[in-house]
């Protein structure tokens, strides 16, 4: 399996306060993001990470977890291929079974052409050589989606997290403080939804299950949050800063102005940062994630995502629709509670899960 991150390897010298670098065989290695990495070199880099189970055990629990977790979109899909002849009647079904994965037209309309093109150039005459053919063409569509999050080239690395009510971005805050934690990052987070006072409890909760500080204020901008917690951290010389944000509509539009006012005032806080800005969608909402999409990133210049809730969604497809009209990389995709049901975005292990 892929490692969750990619680290580079920092050029100035740390604070004395900074975790200490003196033991190199440490570090996490470097993942190629390549797909056709052999299975057996990601198994023995895996075991650099993961000790508690081995490599082949843990690969498979994932993929066991992602296949349950898509069997929804899967079941529409795989199943007109079963029996099934080459001609008009099949394309037809395919493209309602996109469609209703929430593939979007425009990426139905482009695997359907270049379907048909391959099946008419490779002579292909059996159901399963037309679905290994989707599986090809699937597979190219959502490889530029794969992007390893890099690690250690800034000093702390800012990263705010963005999404609507709902989604799930404080859960996710968690789960990436932990797995950061797991690869030698200290964190801080930053409870930048003043609103609600639950929000700010939860990610509390959270930063005390993995022994991690929070900034957080009764009340208040946001933004001066966001500044404080890029300053404490540089004091503390901490590696990692996720800022948390109110979750909100595209539509309302003065609070998508506060989520620009964060990045600005951050920016001031750390002239580089923020680092990373990722969006958490809900992959249940299907095509409303791309309107998402689009309009987050307009507003603030998107830097990776992150889809949680794949678990039994029957809207897996809307991978293809974001491939297609707004690729930025999807760093992780969640299909469960647990943290281990967090993990990189890897499009063969997403096909392969989708189309078997």
């Amino acid at each position: 399996m892929f490692s969750f991150f990619k680290k580079k390897p920092q050029e100035p010298t740390p604070p004395a306060s900074a975790p200490a670098t003196s033991a190199p065989e440490q570090e996490p290695p470097v993942i190629a993001t390549a797909v056709a990495t052999p299975a057996s070199a990601l198994a023995s880099t895996s075991a650099e990470i993961v000790a508690a189970e081995t490599p082949a055990a843990q690969k498979q629990s994932w993929m066991t977890r992602l296949k349950v977790g898509l069997s929804k979109t899967s079941s529409n899909l795989t199943t007109l291929f079963v029996g099934a002849k080459i001609g008009d009647e099949l394309y037809e079904e395919l493209e309602s079974a996109l469609l209703m994965s929430d593939a979007g037209v425009d990426a139905t309309q482009f695997l359907l052409d270049e379907l048909r093109r391959k099946v008419k150039s490779e002579k292909l005459t059996e159901a399963a050589q037309v679905k290994s053919a989707l599986r090809s063409l699937l597979l190219d569509m959502l490889t530029p989606l794969q992007k390893p999050l890099v690690l250690g080239q800034h000093q702390p690395l800012v990263m705010m997290i963005t999404g609507v009510n709902g989604a799930g971005k404080t859960t996710t805050i968690g789960k990436l403080a932990k797995h950061l934690q797991a690869h030698g990052q200290s964190v801080l987070l930053a409870a930048g939804d003043t609103f609600r006072a639950a929000a700010r409890e939860q990610l509390t909760v959270w930063g005390q299950r993995n022994n991690v500080t929070v900034i957080a204020q009764e009340s208040g901008d946001p933004a001066a949050v966001a500044f404080d917690a890029v300053h404490s951290a540089q004091a503390r010389g901490t590696n990692v800063v996720m800022v948390d944000t109110a979750g909100r509509l595209p539509t309302q539009l003065h609070l998508m102005e506060e989520l620009k006012k964060i990045k600005r005032v951050t920016a001031k806080g750390m002239a580089s940062a923020p680092h990373e800005i990722l969006l958490v969608i809900d992959g249940n909402t299907g095509q409303n994630a791309l309107t998402q999409v689009k309009a987050f990133d307009d507003a603030l210049g998107l830097t990776g995502l992150v889809v949680t809730k794949l678990d039994g969604t029957a809207k897996g497809g809307v991978l293809a629709a974001i491939a297609r009209a707004r690729p930025i990389p999807v760093y992780f995709i969640g299909v469960g509670e647990q943290i281990e049901d967090l993990q990189p975005f890897n499009a063969q292990e997403f096909v392969e899960a989708l189309l078997g």
